[in-house]
C-alpha cells in the first residue's frame, strides 16, 4: 500500500524480469492498493528469450474501502527476442487524464487488473478474442501471447475473474 509522504516526489516501484530460452516464469505479485494521498510510479519491464514462457498478473485496487484512490501510473513493457510484444501505460486517480473513472474506462469499478500469458504455443495456435463475463476480455497480441484485462467492484472479485481466466486458458 503506497501511502502519502512529506515530499513532492512520487514513490517508485520498478521490477525487471528476464526469462531465458526454455524457461518459464510465473510472476504473481500481491495486489497493489493505491491509497488516498499516495503517488506511485510503477514500472514492470520483462525481457523474454524466444522460447521463454510467462504468466504475469498485475492487480491494482484504487483506494481502500470507501475512500478515493491516490495517484497511480503503471507501465508494463515486454520484449520477446529483443522485439516489443507489449508496452502499456495506465493512469488512475488525481492528475490522470479526464474520464479514467468514467463509463468508457472503469465504469465505477475500483479494481483493475491484467493477466499476460506468453509462450511459443501461441505461435502454433493463436488465440481468438473472447469476452470473459461482463468485465473482462481476452485479447490476442501481435506476437505469441494473450492479454486478459479486467475491472471489478473490489479486490476479491478481481482475483476471482483473473483466476478464472487463467483456468479457462489452461495455460501452465
Amino acid at each position: 500500500i503506497p501511502a502519502g509522504a512529506d515530499t513532492a516526489e512520487p514513490a517508485h516501484y520498478d521490477v525487471r524480469l528476464t526469462v531465458d530460452d526454455g524457461a518459464a516464469l510465473h510472476w504473481l505479485p500481491e495486489q497493489l492498493v493505491s491509497a488516498r494521498g499516495s503517488d506511485l510510479r510503477m514500472r514492470t519491464t520483462v525481457e523474454l528469450a524466444a522460447t521463454a514462457r510467462l504468466v504475469l498478473r498485475e492487480e491494482q485496487i484504487l483506494g481502500r474501502h470507501g475512500e478515493e484512490p491516490g495517484t497511480l501510473l503503471t507501465r508494463l513493457t515486454v520484449r520477446r527476442a529483443g522485439r516489443p510484444l507489449l508496452d502499456q501505460e495506465l493512469r488512475h486517480g488525481p492528475g490522470a487524464p479526464g474520464g479514467w473513472d468514467g463509463g468508457a474506462v472503469l465504469g465505477g469499478h475500483r479494481a483493475v487488473g491484467q493477466l499476460l500469458l506468453v509462450g511459443p504455443e501461441f505461435e502454433e495456435k493463436p488465440a481468438q478474442p473472447l469476452l470473459l463475463g461482463d468485465t473482462a476480455v481476452l485479447t490476442p497480441l501481435a506476437g505469441p501471447g494473450v492479454l486478459v484485462t479486467a475491472v471489478a467492484a473490489d479486490a476479491l472479485e478481481l482475483r476471482r475473474v483473473l483466476d478464472e481466466a487463467l483456468r479457462l486458458t489452461a495455460y501452465r
